[in-house]
């Protein structure tokens, strides 16, 4: 098992690497088109190679989808197969964290919830991977309050960061009832950056392709880059009018960092994404939407 994940990984990175050479070729080409369509000197980075790359230029395809992502490795699977969530927190847990774990453990269907005891972060890696998880997800606290969440998928990657504010959890709320198991519907609003569809992808391929009698509705809104999470049933009351209610939990999240990578190799993993909060335009950048 052992050498079958490091022969999968080695492969992988292969493929990121022959990813970033093919696409310095595509940005040169694309260079050297401009200038000659707009007749004006070779950008001084394509001039060693202008003869060869205009070569291939004659060879491209108007049609063609350009280089591949390795984006396209992580998540292949998605919507073929259900997926197999594993749900967990930070060592030595509050009872609060506890149970905001069982009721995210609920939210995904078909999830498992794990205490975490002395288990480290590489050992639970590899037993997710063993078993065939495909996202790890942890839940942290800071004196008893939930406020942060780390998704990772697996067995390449990404993983996600987020920050949690305003909490409520269904042990909150008296005589919410019981929770739907059904596979939810879900709405995403806002997410029309390329960041934005990036994390959309995370979260959206959590929970599996919905029934379509399915009455449960699961909403992740986008205002200002701070993510609404909301969680609803429905019902019919005539043939025009329909009840919603809102069987939680409810809270909000904030993007922190994206990582090329899973838990076991965070510090060698590439960003992808950081938030940097002290620039000055910090406050006025969107980066989930566009402007």
């Amino acid at each position: 098992m052992l050498r079958r994940e490091a022969r999968l990984r080695r492969e992988y990175l292969y493929r990121k690497a022959q990813e970033d050479r093919l696409r310095t070729i595509e940005d040169k080409k694309q260079k050297l088109k401009g200038a000659l369509e707009e007749n004006r000197l070779l950008p001084s980075e394509v001039r060693k190679d202008a003869l060869e790359l205009q070569k291939l230029l004659e060879f491209d395809d108007e049609g063609a989808e350009g280089v591949s992502s390795h984006m396209d490795d992580e998540y292949k699977w998605a919507g073929v197969e259900d997926p197999k969530v594993m749900v967990t927190t930070s060592r030595d847990p509050s009872s609060r964290l506890r149970m905001f774990s069982k009721e995210l453990k609920l939210m995904f269907p078909g999830a498992q919830r794990m205490n975490r005891g002395n288990h480290e972060i590489n050992g639970l890696v590899r037993a997710c991977k063993a078993n065939n998880v495909t996202d790890l997800v942890i839940v942290h606290e800071t004196r008893g309050r939930p406020d942060g969440l780390v998704v990772c998928h697996l067995p390449f990657g990404p993983t996600a960061y987020f920050t949690l504010y305003n909490v409520v959890m269904r042990h909150d709320v008296p005589d919410i009832g019981t929770m739907s198991e059904a596979f939810p519907h879900l709405i995403f609003h806002n997410f029309s950056s390329r960041l934005g569809t990036r994390v959309s992808n995370i979260l959206k391929y959590l929970f599996p392709v919905p029934k379509e009698d399915s009455r449960r509705v699961i909403t992740f809104a986008n205002q200002e880059d701070f993510i609404s999470f909301r969680h609803h049933t429905y019902k019919k009351t005539d043939h025009k009018n329909i009840e919603m209610t809102e069987v939680g939990p409810r809270f909000e999240m904030k993007l922190y960092m994206i990582k090329l990578g899973t838990l076991d190799n965070e510090r060698t993993a590439d960003v992808e994404w950081r938030h940097h909060a002290f620039t000055h335009t910090a406050k006025k950048r969107r980066f989930l939407s566009v402007q």
